[in-house]
């Protein structure tokens, strides 16, 4: 094999070594039981015992002690999908960490792709790895075990790259970059998304304006700035068609579930402004502020290796003509005001922004979009290492040290310990029980009270159907709890309330004697499904059916799934006559 060849793989490969060093302490030590660990945790077993049962997963069946929620519906598919994939083939105590180290690899490796346009391979290397490894990274990785944004963070290389442009002016903008980035980031993770969104059409207004300002003195054509936006428009368009399978659902069923409790006092972003304080003195008070102050010391140390990283770059490129290098143009300037830009919204005098952006305040926490500084400090840092001429051995001495410095303070700052019960064997112990699990707040049907439900509540119950008889009547505590079946058989002596252990929701059908009802009109507080059975031998049968928007998204991410192949793999060619 040439030299060169093994050069090219090897660094893939260093890539995934690293990624593998910055898991070292969770293999030796075990998980970080962080913020949204037991979320993910129960998401990636739902999910792996229906792909066991050959089916595809809409509804979960164990939140809400056996009530189940339609968590599938509203949360991307790819992160949980992926934890269920390797639960099916991993034992469950190595799935985050495994999670945790594709997740990384993955980032490495598109961000090497990125570099690799405007540095040489190893100083590409070493902005990847500073990429894979930076703290905010880790932050999500080690404290809070955000899976779903560790995820999508390795899609961000891939957007920036398909926003920037190809490096040479010559080459035409493709609308396929910016559709599958976009694409995968909203089938990840949706807050991560609807900033990538806003990330894209910004960098996109900067390069018109930048490309309109140096096109006279290039040494070739910018692309127009017609053919820009188009591009730009019609690949976002592609990209959202792709992912229609998901967003179509989750845009229309939020006016069933309480979307609105995920920007509650305490959730908002005005809450979550750099070192913003509760006035509270409880234990969640305490820990939202501990949480701030992190993120905040972790994006402020973003800001500032940017800045030293990108001003002698922008000097340089000041002083010379613009003509000498093109793509400094249009890449340091979408960096530098993109910076700027999430600066200023990580402070308090934004807020007047994510009041009325739409979309903006269910990102909820400001500093999510620290998870763009990572990129963008690569991206300048790779341009800063290319000054200096790295040979692969120097390069590989120099990686484990980046690395040592980087993820050991990490480590010790950002570690979240584990109780006995939030074990990964404990959570899997309770996720096979009959006990089920805790509900997701925004999930929960409208009009449903989750404080109403017991990890005690039986699989089914009767309550007579006397004229003055309460839907409320809590179950007979003597009764073993469990969800509720999918099909039941009763034979009554006089028609009785049927309450299943089952929230509530339109994707549910419910069959009475081989014919479809409606549960009763008056809901339950607790939300559970109630129909009215008359006298005799009943059969009742609970599908879970495709919604009509469900359909329609479908239908709109193989329109989206065919034109892109046409895109692909369809060369145009001039008429004749034409040059």
């Amino acid at each position: 094999m040439p030299t060169r060849t093994l050069r090219a793989l090897s660094r893939p490969a260093v890539l995934t070594l690293a990624a593998l060093l910055a898991v070292l302490p969770i293999l030796v030590r075990g998980p970080s039981c962080g913020h949204d660990y037991d979320f993910h945790l129960v998401s990636w077993l739902e999910a792996a015992n229906q792909f066991a049962h050959f089916g595809f997963p809409h509804w979960a069946f164990t939140p809400a002690f056996n009530a189940g929620e339609p968590r599938f519906i509203f949360y991307p598919p790819l992160s949980w999908t992926l934890g269920a994939i390797l639960g099916l083939i991993l034992p469950w105590n190595l799935v985050p960490t495994a999670f945790t180290w594709v997740a990384l690899t993955l980032s490495g490796l598109t961000m090497y792709a990125l570099a690799r346009r405007y540095a040489s391979p190893n100083a590409a290397l070493l902005a990847a790895t500073l990429y894979l490894a930076n703290p905010y990274m880790l932050f999500t990785a080690y404290e809070r075990t955000a899976y779903g944004e560790l995820l999508a963070a390795a899609w961000l290389p891939l957007l920036f790259a398909a926003g920037l442009g190809p490096p040479s002016p010559r080459q035409p903008v493709r609308i396929l970059p910016i559709a599958s980035a976009l694409a995968l980031i909203w089938l990840t993770n949706a807050p991560a998304a609807v900033m990538s969104s806003y990330a894209l059409a910004f960098i996109t207004a900067v390069r018109l304006i930048a490309d309109r300002r140096s096109t006279p003195y290039t040494l070739h054509p910018a692309p127009s700035p017609l053919r820009l936006t188009l591009t730009t428009l019609a690949g976002t368009a592609l990209g959202l068609g792709l992912a229609a399978f998901y967003i179509v659902p989750a845009a229309w069923e939020r006016q069933y579930v309480r979307v609105n409790m995920a920007v509650i006092p305490g959730m908002r972003p005005a809450d979550h402004v750099l070192f913003h304080q509760m006035s509270g003195l409880t234990s969640d008070d305490r820990l939202h502020d501990s949480v701030v102050r992190t993120a905040s010391i972790v994006a402020l140390t973003l800001l500032a290796a940017i800045a030293a990283a990108i001003l002698p770059m922008l000097i340089s490129v000041w002083r010379s003509r613009p003509s000498t290098n093109y793509p400094r143009l249009t890449t340091h300037y979408p960096l530098l005001l993109l910076t700027l830009l999430i600066a200023f919204l990580l402070t308090p005098p934004s807020l007047f922004l994510w009041n009325h952006i739409p979309m903006f305040a269910f990102l909820q926490f400001p500093w999510r979009l620290t998870a763009l500084l990572g990129v963008i400090l690569a991206l300048v840092a790779a341009g800063a290492l290319n000054r200096v001429r790295f040979s692969l051995p120097s390069t590989l001495v120099a990686i484990p040290w980046l690395l040592a410095v980087l993820i050991l303070p990490c480590w010790h700052l950002f570690h979240q310990p584990c109780y006995p019960e939030d074990t990964v064997a404990a959570r899997v112990a309770v996720f096979h029980s009959n006990l089920g699990t805790d509900a997701t707040d925004e999930y929960t049907p409208v009009g449903a009270d989750g404080d109403a439900l017991q990890s005690s509540d039986p699989p089914y119950f009767l309550i007579p159907a006397t004229p003055r008889a309460d839907l409320n009547t809590p179950p007979s505590p003597s009764a073993q709890p469990g969800p509720a079946p999918n099909h039941l058989t009763l034979t009554l002596p006089a028609p009785e309330y049927l309450v299943l252990n089952r929230r509530q929701y339109p994707s549910w059908q419910i069959r009475l004697n081989g014919a479809v009802i409606a549960p009763v009109a008056k809901k339950r507080r607790d939300g559970l499904i109630t129909v009215l059975l008359p006298a005799g031998f009943d059969t009742l049968d609970l599908t879970l059916i495709r919604t009509p928007d469900q359909t329609l998204g479908l239908i709109l991410s193989l329109i989206a799934a065919c034109v892109a192949a046409c895109v692909r793999f369809v060369r145009w060619t001039p008429r004749a006559g034409r040059p």
